[in-house]
């Protein structure tokens, strides 16, 4: 009894982890993109909002009936503001850490000025969940994993499949790697690196606004202010823990996922600890994921600091630093 207790408490915890988490996976692999060809963004929290409030302004009153192309428009919409980054950095080389944060705040600040007339505004365009039917309504493992809307198995299967067949497996990939590690090297094998990077970084920026705007079309169907609630920076410290590899992102995102879902759990089966009240283990709960992610980022880096080879070393050596041909 007491197993089937704790197998049920473990599915109901990964099924809410899934969702909890597709929104840092597609942040996370954006972040990866712009980093890997050596561009740091730290605007990840004004893209999610701005990816959030275009899909919830082209659900609600631009009368978009799919929430594809709603979500496409959030995508867009983050693209153009990533696009402005990536001049600013690549192109006039200003310093990557201050644009960052340039853009997060006018990007949180832009999305909730948009969003002032629309807060808790229902969404009814959302994505449909999957229903496989048959023996996977009637086993618990099984709709624990397959009934969930086709963003999650895009994020979580698609893309990180098709980026690390592109990352790893092809030429391009290791022109974008060379971009990354060192670019005065890639510029005289004749990749074009100031188009490298401000590609790689739009494309980033799309993702942050697609997990923007999932937020609101699937995980919480509707617009609040601040939205992100940390998620931006949560991506960038899950890319440092996954090693600038896919999968392993993937799965670091899905670990802060699991922490989320843990207080939600905790909330719906009323678990209680003898030493914290009701308020109190909601507060604990809630910072959990935050403790977690600076626990998987000091790990690694005291023990490289103690002269242990560890992957999150294996940063590229060029990330945040503005390249120019005339001083190569």
């Amino acid at each position: 009894m007491i197993f089937g207790m704790v197998d049920n408490a473990l599915l109901s915890l990964v099924k809410v982890a899934i969702p909890a988490s597709t929104v840092v996976v597609l942040c996370a692999l954006g972040v990866m993109l712009a980093e890997r060809v050596g561009v740091l963004n730290l605007g990840q929290e004004g893209l999610i909002g701005i990816g959030a409030v275009y899909a919830v302004i082209a659900a609600t009153e631009w009368g978009v009936g799919s929430p594809w192309i709603s979500m496409l428009i959030g995508m867009v919409a983050a693209a153009m503001a990533g696009a402005v980054f990536a001049v600013v950095v690549v192109v006039f080389r200003a310093n990557q850490v201050l644009a960052g944060l340039a853009l997060a705040i006018g990007g949180i600040g832009l999305s909730n000025q948009l969003g002032v007339n629309r807060n808790g505004t229902p969404i009814r365009t959302l994505f449909a969940e999957i229903n496989p039917g048959g023996r996977f309504t009637s086993n618990a493992f099984l709709e624990t994993f397959f009934f969930h809307d086709p963003v999650v198995y895009v994020a979580y299967i698609l893309l990180p499949a098709a980026f690390w067949f592109l990352l790893f497996r092809t030429r391009h990939g290791m022109n974008m790697k060379a971009v990354g590690e060192n670019p005065a090297s890639a510029d005289a094998a004749g990749v074009n690196v100031t188009w490298a990077r401000i590609g790689y970084s739009v494309a980033g920026a799309s993702l942050a606004g697609a997990g923007g705007a999932y937020m609101v079309l699937s995980f919480t169907p509707m617009w609040a202010p601040d939205i992100a609630r940390g998620r931006g920076w949560i991506a960038l410290a899950v890319v440092i823990f996954g090693a600038w590899r896919p999968f392993r992102v993937v799965a670091g995102a899905l670990l802060y996922g699991a922490m989320i879902s843990l207080g939600m759990t905790a909330q719906a089966r009323n678990w209680n600890l003898p030493f914290l009240g009701p308020r109190d283990l909601s507060f604990f709960l809630s910072m959990i994921p935050y403790l977690v992610t600076i626990v998987a980022i000091l790990i690694p880096a005291g023990a490289a600091r103690s002269g242990r080879r560890v992957r999150s070393t294996s940063a590229p050596g060029g990330l945040a630093v503005p390249y120019s041909r005339e001083e190569r």
